[in-house]
């Protein structure tokens, strides 16, 4: 039967399933995270790689520790220290500046809610160490570097650190580990006022 001859009403009714089908199988955006309808939207790995969730992680594991140290104490009883916070430097294979860059400025929102030391603005930091770098040409991970900028922006300590994989194979499967490695600089001395290193491993579960 030919769609012209129906009349307007039975020709909704034919084409009603039809629509509801369609839209149904259209891609649905959904939101994710606390306070959210799906909030272990996050939680999932998605692959071998490094995501958000395992750099946080890694770098909780990290002020943990840093804000148990002998240096932390320290700083409890003399607040107001300078801190400066120096870029994390990539040895994985893996391209995760974005994601770095905002590790940094997680660690700075940790150190600079907790009241007990003074932080460096990164924004500052990184000016004066990109424009010192092209004039000398100097490396940004080059520890001489770091105290020298740190030095000049009035900073007593400097953050360093960086992001380490391992990649290990067997029976044609593949696990990772990777590591965030942390250190605290005193830039009159050189001393390593605090280290640790936190440790995650990823794979693909059959």
């Amino acid at each position: 039967m030919s769609t012209r001859l129906l009349s307007p009403l039975l020709l909704a009714l034919v084409l009603a399933p039809v629509a509801l089908t369609s839209t149904g199988c259209k891609p649905k955006a959904v939101r994710g995270g606390p306070g959210t309808e799906n909030p272990n939207l996050d939680q999932g790995a998605m692959s071998t790689t490094l995501d958000r969730r395992d750099l946080q992680e890694l770098m909780q594991a990290n002020m943990a520790k840093m804000m148990e140290s002998p240096w932390w104490t320290q700083m409890t009883g003399t607040p107001g220290q300078v801190v400066a916070i120096w870029p994390i430097k990539n040895e994985t294979s893996e391209h995760i500046d974005d994601q770095l860059n905002t590790l940094l400025a997680d660690i700075e929102t940790e150190l600079v809610n907790s009241g007990v030391v003074a932080v460096v603005s990164r924004e500052r930091q990184a000016e004066m160490a990109n424009e010192v770098a092209v004039q000398q040409n100097r490396s940004i991970y080059d520890p001489a570097f770091a105290n020298q900028i740190s030095r000049q922006l009035g900073a007593r300590y400097y953050i360093t650190g960086k992001v380490g994989s391992v990649d290990e194979f067997f029976n044609k499967e593949r696990r990772v580990q990777y590591t965030l490695f942390m250190q605290v600089i005193e830039v009159e001395t050189s001393l390593v006022r605090f280290q640790y290193k936190s440790e995650r491993s990823k794979a693909i579960v059959r």
